[in-house]
C-alpha cells in the first residue's frame, strides 16, 4: 500500500471528508486531494501533522512494506471496523456516465409531471370564460386524460431510470475505497462541473422567485379572470424549468460526492444512516397510520396532507435526538 493509498483509507476510517482532513492540517482540500491521486506527497511537516492526526507512525506512512497493523497503534481507532468496497476504474466510470444520461431523463420527468396540469387548466378556463365552444365536461375529461398520461410517462421513467441506476446504490449506503488513481480522476470532473452546478443553483432558484411575478402584475392591473389562468400556467412552466436545473445538476453533482465521499455521504453520515434505517420504518409506518386515519375520519384529504409535511420537519428532529441519545448511552457504557 502506497503513500496516497494510507492517507485515502485513514481519513475514510476517521470518517472524515477531504475538507475535514484539509481544516486539520491547514491547508487546501486541493492539496489533500493531489496527496491521494499521487499527483503531489506532503512535505515533511505535513507526514508529522499526519502522522500525529491519524495515530500511526511516519513510518508506517512512507514505508510501503510496513503493514497497518503493525503502523497504527492500539486504540487509534475505537468505532467498529468499517469494511470498504473496492471500486475499479471502470465500474466508477460506468457509474458516473449512467449518471449523465440518467439525470437528463429523471430531469425531463420531474419537469412533466409539473407542468401536467397545465392542459386541465386552460381548457377550463375556455370552456368557462373563453370563446371556445367546448363544454365543462368535455375540458375537464380532455385535461385529466393529458394529466393522467403525462404523469404515467414520467413515472415509467423514473421506474427505468431507477432500475438502472439500482446495483449502484451501495455507493450511498457502503463504505467504498477507490482503486489507485480514481479518486483524482473523480476529483477533476467534479471541479470542471462545479461552475455548471453554481449556474444552475443560481438560476433555478432565481426562476422560482420571479416565477410568482406575473401573477402580482395581473392582480395589479386588475386582469380578467383568463389571464390568471395563463399567468397560473407560465408559473408552473418556469417552475419546471428550474427544478429541472436542480434535479439534473444536482444527480451529477451527488455522483461525484458519492463516490468522493463527501457532502452526505462520508463514512460517518453512512453509519448514521444505516443506525436509523429502523427508526425510519417505525417512523414512517406510524405517521402513514395517523395520516389515513385522521383523514377517513374526518374525510379532509384536502387539509391532512400538511401531516406529510410536518413529519418530514419532525423526522430530521427525531434522527437527532436519536443520535444524541446513542452518543450519551455510548459514553456511560464506555465509563463503566
Amino acid at each position: 500500500m502506497i503513500l496516497a493509498e494510507k492517507i485515502m483509507m485513514l481519513r475514510k476510517k476517521n470518517g472524515w471528508s477531504q475538507e475535514d482532513l484539509a481544516m486539520k492540517l491547514d491547508i487546501s482540500r486541493q492539496s489533500v486531494s493531489k496527496w491521494e491521486s499521487t499527483a503531489s506527497i506532503p512535505d515533511l511537516d505535513k507526514l508529522i501533522k499526519l502522522s500525529e492526526i491519524f495515530g500511526v507512525s511516519t513510518d508506517y506512512l512512507l514505508k510501503d512494506e510496513i503493514e497497518e497493523s503493525e503502523g497504527i497503534s492500539a486504540g487509534s481507532f475505537h468505532e467498529e471496523k468499517t469494511e470498504l468496497r473496492k471500486v475499479s476504474l471502470e465500474e466508477a466510470n460506468q457509474y458516473m456516465n449512467l449518471v449523465v444520461r440518467e439525470s437528463v431523463k429523471i430531469a425531463a420527468g420531474v419537469f412533466a409531471c409539473i407542468i401536467s396540469p397545465v392542459l386541465l387548466i386552460l381548457l377550463g378556463g375556455f370552456s368557462e370564460y373563453g370563446s371556445a365552444q367546448i363544454s365543462e365536461n368535455a375540458a375537464g375529461g380532455i385535461g385529466l386524460v393529458v394529466l393522467l398520461l403525462i404523469v404515467a410517462g414520467a413515472v415509467a421513467v423514473f421506474i427505468t431510470s431507477g432500475m438502472k441506476l439500482s446495483p449502484y446504490e451501495y455507493l450511498e449506503k457502503e463504505c467504498i475505497s477507490l482503486q489507485y488513481g480514481i479518486a483524482g480522476i473523480v476529483e477533476k470532473k467534479k471541479e470542471d462541473f462545479q461552475p455548471v452546478y453554481r449556474k444552475c443553483v443560481v438560476i433555478g432558484t432565481l426562476l422560482c422567485i420571479v416565477s410568482c411575478i406575473p401573477l402580482f402584475v395581473a392582480a395589479a392591473f386588475d386582469a380578467p379572470d383568463m389571464t390568471y389562468l395563463y399567468c397560473v400556467s407560465l408559473l408552473l412552466f418556469v417552475i419546471a424549468i428550474g427544478v429541472f436545473l436542480f434535479v439534473w445538476s444536482g444527480a451529477i453533482w451527488g455522483s461525484y460526492q458519492k463516490l468522493l465521499e463527501e457532502g452526505d455521504y462520508t463514512v460517518e453520515k453512512k453509519r448514521e444512516n444505516k443506525k436509523n434505517s429502523r427508526l425510519a420504518q417505525v417512523y414512517w409506518c406510524t405517521v402513514t397510520a395517523v395520516y389515513l386515519g385522521i383523514s377517513l375520519l374526518t374525510m379532509r384529504w384536502d387539509i391532512t396532507w400538511i401531516i406529510w409535511v410536518c413529519a418530514g420537519v419532525f423526522y430530521a428532529a427525531v434522527c437527532g435526538i436519536a443520535a444524541m441519545l446513542r452518543k450519551q448511552f455510548g459514553n456511560m457504557s464506555r465509563e463503566k
